[in-house]
């Protein structure tokens, strides 16, 4: 049985795909107009876990992630300039060549962090035709008007508008806005943005049956998640940041054209807390996973950060942090090291309680992921298997076989999710031999004395032998991995 939180209806709930074995999730992606901080990468960790998780059930899944490359305004309340075409007037470039350039480094920082890529990236830019006939539908319905400067949402029309963030609807709020534009309420919001007055310099604009314009913010999730996922599919996902504005809106024109709200379950992580407050732009504490790996941590420390704790847990970062996981993760490869590496003799297990013991964490470990994503309880129980399986090594206790039956039933199924580089290190092709491993260890003592001679004396012996070492930085200083020789 899988459970998962839904802000929809605040519980968890049993989950079940709503049509057979097929499970439908729409991921709200980046707006491209600079590098995606570590904050909003978190929500994506979170999101390729639950597909993960999904896959691990035996599910096959369709997910999708927008890239947003038009109509995001500074401003949530349909106010100021676009940000993709405001990047560009100040790089001198085109809003093209900024969305090209951001979107090929957000796709860089996802293959770092693991975060297996999607084979549909929907780009708002090339969906305008979609946007255009989901708003006639809303017009049809009698959810749109028309004013000087665009075509907007009448959010008193939808009873149930604020069901999402189960706010109350202050009909004073954004009154400056509500007299500037000409909305009929103040929580009205753009469908669609004509090229005239403030909008008059916009330079990606499309015609449309209201003139000269773009689509706004809210309407390109809607038409791309029902182009490629339906009229109403099983999840959708994002950042709580999502829920009071994007996500309500999102829900409130989806209604409006199919009369059925778009997502089963909608799902959302927490953010990362820097010095009391979360990371944003407009908080001015932001960190890139680039600056991360300035600070020599590698990609799936930030990852493995991440997953210690629940995608529903704002975490504090902070250096400390960084460097607690850093620890971590390499006592835990180590740990994985040591159980690989060849016993002296044949050794006998005691293989009833060992056997109880590896079924008993393979089914806890799955029951966990199946328990909205209790990643953190994963983590704790890789630990508690780890330290359980040295004792018994170090007691001679077990034997080989005992020890590849665990690694592959539970580390190389538990990294099918967490995706921490766990499985390089239980799943070798070609076995290291003992005198390989202690050959590595020779070298790097030998680089720590900074006796380099020696080190790559020894790096050859290595080669020679059908072994390359790879130096990394972070959490282990070396990998070796078995040469075509």
């Amino acid at each position: 049985m899988i459970k998962f939180y839904n802000t929809l209806t605040r519980k968890e709930e049993v989950f079940k795909p709503i049509t057979d074995n097929l499970v439908r999730i729409y991921t709200c992606g980046p707006t491209v107009y600079d590098y995606a901080h570590i904050g909003n990468l978190r929500s994506y960790i979170f999101a390729d876990v639950l597909r993960r998780t999904l896959e691990l059930a035996g599910f096959k899944v369709k997910q999708i992630i927008n890239i947003t490359d038009v109509g995001h305004l500074t401003s949530n309340e349909d106010e100021g300039e676009d940000k993709i075409q405001k990047r560009a007037e100040r790089e001198q470039k085109t809003p093209e060549q900024i969305a090209a350039f951001y979107t090929k480094a957000f796709l860089s920082d996802l293959k770092k962090l693991n975060i297996e890529k999607q084979k549909i990236l929907p780009k708002a830019s090339e969906h305008i035709k979609e946007m255009i006939a989901m708003i006639e539908k809303i017009f049809a319905t009698g959810y749109a008007y028309e004013t000087k400067d665009g075509i907007y949402f009448d959010t008193k029309k939808f009873k149930d508008y604020g069901m999402l963030s189960r706010q109350k609807i202050d009909l004073e709020r954004r009154s400056r806005v509500d007299k500037i534009s000409g909305k009929k309420n103040p929580t009205d919001f753009a469908l669609w943005l004509k090229t005239t007055g403030k909008h008059k310099s916009h330079i990606m604009k499309w015609d449309s049956p209201w003139g000269e314009g773009f689509p706004g913010w809210h309407i390109e999730c809607s038409a791309m998640s029902q182009k490629y996922l339906g009229d109403e599919f099983d999840i959708h996902t994002g950042g709580v940041d999502h829920i009071p504005v994007h996500h309500e809106n999102e829900i409130a024109q989806s209604y409006a054209a199919n009369a059925k709200i778009p997502a089963k379950f909608w799902m959302h992580g927490e953010f990362l807390i820097v010095d009391k407050k979360r990371m944003g732009k407009s908080e001015g504490n932001l960190l890139t996973l680039a600056e991360l790996e300035k600070k020599e941590y590698e990609p799936v420390t930030f990852r493995f950060l991440v997953l210690r704790n629940h995608y529903r847990s704002k975490i504090q970062f902070d250096d400390e942090k960084m460097r607690e996981a850093k620890t971590a993760l390499k006592f835990l490869y180590s740990s994985l090291s040591r159980l690989k590496r060849p016993q002296a003799k044949t050794i006998v297990a005691e293989s009833t309680a060992l056997a109880e013991k590896i079924n008993q964490a393979e089914q806890e470990i799955k029951k966990s992921f199946f328990d909205d994503l209790n990643t953190p309880r994963v983590i704790d129980i890789l630990f508690e298997m780890a330290h359980y399986l040295n004792k018994l090594k170090s007691e001679d206790k077990i034997g080989e076989a005992e020890i590849k039956d665990a690694l592959e039933r539970i580390y190389l199924m538990a990294d099918k999710v967490l995706a921490i580089n766990l499985t390089e290190l239980v799943s070798l092709k070609k076995e290291i031999p003992l005198e390989i491993l202690k050959l590595a260890e020779e070298r790097q003592k030998a680089k720590d004395s900074k006796d380099f001679k020696l080190a790559d004396k020894i790096r050859k012996e290595i080669e020679d032998k059908g072994f390359k070492i790879e130096d990394t930085r972070g959490e282990s200083p070396y990998r070796i991995i078995p040469s075509n020789k």
